[in-house]
């Protein structure tokens, strides 16, 4: 176990999207149960559910209630994206990949820091090719902006949101694009890093402009130097390490169970230990849809 602490309670089979919030507040989702969750501030007792769908939950990111009509979340769910809200039925905004061949769900997501949300798309047996990427615009119009992909996860973006890292898992590789500020067209793809071993997943990008990665498969997480240069790598006693997040100086580590047929004691557990880098929060949502101002 090392210097890694895990929250007591649940092992997840697919804990996912650790998000960092202004508040201070951390969430998270359980992927395939389709709950999202709130994080203990102390990191110390069990996580709450704050909601459930009937469907899965890849991820979601704070809304702006000023310009989105109300508190809430957008999120990567089912086969599109939709608005979550206490108490209330999901407003989708769209649902892009209902009815494909093969059968398709939203996995990760976030927005950027102009308020757009980005999430990827996979196919539930992870075909090579069918998974793309969509971007939803401040006026909730849903565009597909990318194709081709395996298992899309992130993306991170930097402070000033003109590069955004995006990994492809089922190839080992993670992707970086230029995006124009205004329109939030992108760039070319260059590839930024790629692994050998392990599958590189949730992404956050710190303080330092340093990009962290979870690596599914191979129980560790990896810091990259904007260079791509690997700067450091830390053994997390899970073996599918899924997303990650700095608090404070912290760094917490969802990962899963699903899939092992013996699941160790951590497997599936929230992890964090102290790594001296400080993190930044999850960008808000500036997304408005049906006349809300």
């Amino acid at each position: 176990m090392g210097d890694w602490t895990a929250l007591a309670g649940e092992r997840f089979a697919l804990g996912e999207g650790l998000r960092l919030l202004e508040t201070g507040g951390v969430v998270m989702v359980d992927i395939l149960s389709g709950r999202l969750l709130r994080l203990p501030a102390d990191l110390a007792g069990q996580p709450e559910v704050l909601t459930e769908l009937a469907e899965p939950l890849g991820a979601v990111a704070p809304l702006d209630a000023t310009t989105a009509g109300g508190a809430g979340w957008l999120a990567a769910a089912g086969t599109g994206v939709a608005v979550l809200r206490p108490g209330r039925p999901a407003h989708w905004l769209a649902r892009p990949e209902d009815g494909r061949t093969p059968a398709m769900r939203m996995n990760d997501g976030t927005a950027d820091p102009a308020g757009r949300f980005w999430a990827g798309s996979m196919s539930y047996d992870g075909v090579d090719g069918a998974g793309a990427l969509y971007r939803v615009d401040r006026d909730g119009a849903v565009h597909r902006v990318l194709e081709g992909l395996a298992i899309p996860n992130g993306p991170a973006f930097s402070a000033d949101g003109r590069l955004m890292y995006l990994a492809d898992s089922a190839r080992g590789v993670i992707y970086r694009f230029g995006v124009a500020p205004g329109s939030g067209e992108l760039g070319e793809r260059t590839e930024f890093a790629r692994m050998a071993e392990g599958s590189p997943d949730g992404m956050t990008v710190d303080a330092e402009g340093f990009l962290w990665s979870a690596v599914w498969g191979a129980g560790e997480v990896r810091r990259f130097a904007p260079t791509g240069a690997v700067d450091r790598v830390l053994p997390v006693p899970a073996r599918q390490p899924t997303s990650v997040c700095l608090v404070g100086t912290r760094l917490v580590v969802s990962s899963a169970a699903v899939g092992l047929t013996e699941p160790g004691e951590y497997d599936g557990a929230v992890l964090h230990t102290e790594v001296g880098v400080a993190g930044v929060p999850a960008s808000i949502a500036r997304v408005r849809w049906d006349g809300a101002v």
